[in-house]
């Protein structure tokens, strides 16, 4: 594969398996055959692999045909989607915009109209940032629930497979498909609980796109959500650091990956005790509001997805998971759904279920498309 600038989305373009879904996956997930490089130069003589990945394997028994890999921000660590090795895919709907990160090509494709669904993975909002900034549904399932066998790094407390989707009814197709059960169509949202914590105008924009719904949400707060994102990236470099640091033997890691994941080494026990205790403390948090508001409604991203030329200041983009990271900390499932736009640049809303509910996520993206056709 040779180094290129701009991207369709993909990386290895193939056919695999027959159906009526066809679908592409992100080149951190095993497919046989075919090396895995997770966009970094360092792979770039990787082993082709043996297997495919699991979630793979059973999205081919269940009638999907694979179309390829896609291209990714390198080793799934950054935010952007901005890949001069391997490619920055061209973000469809707002093209000066960034892709997202870190699964950048496996939004692009869904948007892009290429393939019906995707597979991302997001250790610290991966799936959610790249849909929310390419305008589509991004579902980030709880902690665990799909198998990450056959998905680099081999061990993450953090990662989850995720998926990629133009509307929800593909993703109850593709959920049932995974043997995760979807419940037939609401008829009615639960209690809602909205946190404002993004920016003035898009706290505003959300909570005008639900009045619109007839949608009035309960105001409620998450005390320590700024304390589990800081604990989501003390988790992600520490593991980060173990996974990748024998990457950095020469030059093949381009530099501000290098940095990031050299900065892992530095993390002690003291840091790994206090970012877990906040796992715990925050977790429970999340599970006790649910219990009163079964669904969390809040911005996907705090701020408006930056330009291209914008994300070339690394301090640009330091807080755009903030609203993101948090969850991928507690486990819990969440979905991110266009909610329409603010200065031409994409808003979009995130919904938090409780672990095993992302049926429950479906349905409720699939309401509320309903009541916007009306």
């Amino acid at each position: 594969m040779q180094p290129v600038t701009e991207s369709n989305g993909y990386v290895e373009r193939f056919t695999l398996g027959e159906g009526d879904l066809c679908f592409a996956v992100k080149d951190t997930l095993d497919i046989a055959g075919y090396p895995t490089r997770a966009g970094c130069q360092a792979l770039a003589a990787s082993q082709a692999a043996q297997q495919h990945a699991e979630v793979v394997k059973t999205l081919l028994g269940q009638g999907c045909a694979l179309t390829g890999k896609t291209t990714l921000h390198e080793l799934a660590f950054g935010v952007t989607g901005i890949n001069p090795w391997s490619g920055t895919p061209v973000n469809p709907e707002f093209p000066d915009l960034i892709p997202g990160g870190s699964s950048s090509g496996s939004a692009a494709v869904v948007a892009s109209g290429e393939v019906d669904f995707a597979l991302g993975t997001d250790t610290g909002g991966s799936v959610r940032m790249p849909a929310a900034c390419c305008g589509i549904l991004g579902l980030k399932p709880t902690y665990g629930r799909l198998s990450r066998v056959g998905v680099m790094p081999a061990y993450s407390s953090l990662d989850c497979v995720g998926l990629f989707a133009r509307d929800a009814d593909v993703l109850r197709q593709v959920l049932t498909r995974l043997a995760i059960p979807v419940g037939a169509p609401l008829t009615s949202l639960p209690a809602i609980g909205f946190i404002p914590t993004a920016t003035i105008g898009i706290d505003s924009l959300l909570l005008n796109a639900l009045a619109q719904l007839d949608l009035r949400p309960q105001q409620v707060e998450l005390p320590l959500l700024g304390d589990a994102h800081r604990a989501g990236l003390t988790l992600i470099s520490h593991e980060n650091w173990q996974a990748f640091s024998p990457f950095l033997s020469d030059d093949r890691v381009s530099a501000d990956v290098a940095t990031r994941i050299r900065a892992g080494e530095s993390i002690d026990a003291d840091a790994l005790n206090t970012a877990e205790h906040i796992r715990q403390t925050f977790t429970a948090q999340v599970d006790a509001q649910l219990k009163t508001t079964p669904l969390l409604a809040l911005a996907t991203l705090p701020e408006l997805p930056p330009t291209l030329e914008e994300a070339k200041d690394p301090l640009s983009v330091v807080n755009l998971t903030r609203l993101v990271r948090p969850f991928n900390l507690s486990g819990h499932p969440a979905l991110t759904l266009p909610a329409g736009t603010l200065h031409g640049r994409p808003v979009a809303l995130q919904l938090i279920a409780a672990k095993g509910q992302e049926g429950l996520l479906v349905q409720a993206a699939e309401w509320l498309a309903e009541r916007r056709r009306r």
